[in-house]
């Protein structure tokens, strides 16, 4: 029997893993056969987990992504010109630590919000806080933080982030405040932070989308040249999975 001062006493302490853990052991005579400290080391790594497993958990949620997705379901197709390897390596976070960048580019449907999302999703289960963020939205959100005078509060919760995803980039036309609040932004986490930009518009093209070159300049010398860049082929997925439903009815 388990003492009920003991077990409040784990509760007081927030320790509810360790606390079901420790009754499990007292119920199941398997755990008779191990040491004190075996059982001990148990308990530990029940609690450690599951704080862990909420930490994540909290993580995922902040970041708001569109989606539910994983590096573990990406479509590696030699069509669609994903390189496993660099996928995987990109997994593993190294990049963020670095404070570097990645481009994922791509038509329309090729993939490209699953690829960023389930890379942001790598970046939460190894402890990074990430935010998603479609950029007209993103752009309107700075706008009236400007008027409200919580500017200065949104930049400095931005340069906090580990990693920051911005989709849809320039699929609209880019007004000259904007680009001001960009190179804010990225003057921020430039050397301190990393950022995921997606876009269907090739690189190649985006200078000339920016209202004046000297900003552009200074946004793209802070977010291309130290990026990875990742270049989705094939045809469209939805269109895709929408012959594969058809062809299943």
């Amino acid at each position: 029997m388990i003492s009920q001062t003991l077990m409040d006493k784990l509760l007081q302490l927030r320790l509810p893993a360790f606390r079901e853990g420790l009754r499990e052991q007292v119920s199941n005579p398997q755990y008779a056969q191990l040491s004190f400290e075996d059982r001990l080391s148990l308990l530990v790594d029940l609690e450690c987990n599951r704080r862990l497993d909420s930490r994540t958990q909290r993580r995922l949620k902040q970041a708001e992504f569109p989606m539910q997705a994983t590096v573990e379901d990406l479509d590696f197709s030699p069509e669609r010109g994903l390189e496993r390897s660099l996928v995987l390596e990109l997994a593993q976070c190294n990049w963020v630590d670095k404070a570097l960048n990645i481009l994922v580019e791509g038509a329309t449907g090729t993939g490209k919000s699953y690829l960023a999302c389930s890379l942001g999703v790598a970046a939460c289960r190894s402890s990074y806080s990430v935010r998603y963020l479609r950029t007209a939205r993103f752009l309107l959100t700075l706008n009236h933080a400007r008027q409200e005078d919580s500017y200065l509060n949104l930049l400095r919760s931005l340069s906090r982030t580990d990693v920051l995803i911005l989709d849809d980039w320039m699929r609209d036309p880019i007004q000259l405040s904007a680009a001001q609040d960009l190179l804010e932004v990225f003057d921020d986490r430039f050397g301190r932070s990393a950022t995921i930009i997606v876009s269907q518009v090739p690189v190649s093209d985006w200078h000339a989308r920016f209202p004046d070159p000297t900003l552009a300049d200074a946004i793209l010398d802070r977010t291309i040249h130290n990026a990875y860049r990742l270049n989705l082929l094939g045809d469209s997925q939805r269109k895709l999975r929408g012959f594969r439903t058809i062809s299943h009815t």
